[in-house]
């Protein structure tokens, strides 16, 4: 019984360290998950800004090259007669 506790702290430390290094481990693998899905985030944010631009222009081309609307014709007034 006295070796049993003797052996718990040993065993008490052992398990304290090897709950450090797993959390370690863990944060290690979070961070390199979120830096990862940060630069897949920048990546996706570009293409979606360069098809955003070419999209802007083309219908900046196609509005550029299209004849201008007609005027629209303004309609004669009717004037009222004064009653006097």
């Amino acid at each position: 019984m006295e070796a049993a506790l003797a052996d718990d702290p040993k065993k008490h430390a052992a398990n304290k360290e090897f709950k450090k290094a797993r959390q370690a481990e863990e944060g290690k693998r979070a961070m390199t998950e979120y830096e990862n899905t940060a630069v897949a985030n920048r990546a996706k944010t570009a293409r979606l800004k360069a098809l955003r631009l070419a999209r802007d222009a083309e219908e900046a081309a196609i509005a550029a090259a299209a004849p201008p609307p007609p005027p629209k014709k303004k309609k004669a007034a009717k004037k009222k007669e004064v009653a006097e």
